[in-house]
């Protein structure tokens, strides 16, 4: 089955996800990778990109479609202390 490709903006980061919903007939394949700036780290993936292989179904059963799982997900992860951190560093710079 065909790659179902993708695009939006998170908190200004463009965004692809390419979405297999059954990959090898066993297993889904989502992959997720930040396109603009490219490789932009997301919380969810230190380097900009993330594959994500899963049971069939999941993303379906989460309603709303790829687009909502991926930003739902990386809504719940950028609440995360190590990504506020990221987020406090990179408004103010480092200066060494």
């Amino acid at each position: 089955m065909e790659a179902e490709t993708y695009k939006f903006i998170w908190q200004g980061i463009e965004i692809e996800a390419r979405y297999t919903p059954l990959d090898m007939a066993i297993i889904s394949h989502l992959e997720i990778e930040a396109i603009n700036p490219p490789r932009s780290p997301l919380p969810i993936t230190d380097t900009g990109y993330r594959s994500y292989f899963h049971k069939p179904g999941i993303i379906e059963a989460h309603g709303g479609g790829v687009l909502q799982f991926v930003s739902d997900w990386l809504d719940e992860e950028a609440k995360s202390k190590e990504w506020q951190i990221y987020m406090e560093a990179s408004r103010q710079g480092q200066l060494f």
